[in-house]
């Protein structure tokens, strides 16, 4: 009998809903890519990695959660996509990326193209500097936000490496 997986299938394709560009163009980011998981609408705003999890029924380190840093020396973005039950080390992000700050609303929405709570892996304003942080491998289902506190998509941790090109890195806490 083969095991089966806990995590809740995703939704059918949902209409744009009104002021939410940014799921949309994830969205389009993921069927351009192929991606087998279209973008879930929430009933809910998901802004931390908590409530996405509770959403979604998943265990909190299922979450890839996108955190955007400002490089100190050319104040370019540095997005880390971690799993939701760790903590960014900052000294061993700035060991990868140079000296990092923490960035404000405007600067994520400016250098990410979305807001707060909804910046996606995918479909990024810009060219931000992108890893991946290593303790996401330990599932095999995460998911990701989608453009929006409201949108969320399902992969694994294999699929987010090939549709970003991050490169895997260990920036988080020490358990």
């Amino acid at each position: 009998m083969a095991p089966v997986d806990p995590t809740p299938a995703p939704a059918a394709p949902q209409p744009n809903p009104a002021g939410a560009a940014g799921f949309e163009r994830v969205r389009a980011a993921l069927a351009a890519r192929g991606h087998a998981h279209a973008p879930r609408w929430l009933d809910v705003a998901a802004r931390t990695s908590q409530q996405a999890a509770d959403a979604l029924g998943v265990a909190l380190g299922q979450i890839a959660k996108s955190v955007v840093f400002r490089r100190l020396a050319d104040d370019a973005a540095v997005v880390v996509i971690a799993s939701g039950d760790r903590r960014i080390d900052e000294q061993r992000l700035a060991a990868l990326a140079g000296p990092v700050g923490r960035a404000d609303a405007a600067f994520v929405r400016e250098r990410t193209g979305f807001a707060i709570g909804g910046v996606s892996p995918v479909a990024l304003a810009g060219a931000p500097l992108l890893f991946i942080d290593r303790e996401l491998l330990r599932f095999d289902a995460i998911w990701a936000a989608a453009g929006h506190p409201n949108g969320v998509f399902r992969l694994t941790p294999a699929e987010l490496q090939a549709l970003t090109g991050a490169p895997l890195a260990d920036v988080v806490q020490q358990a």
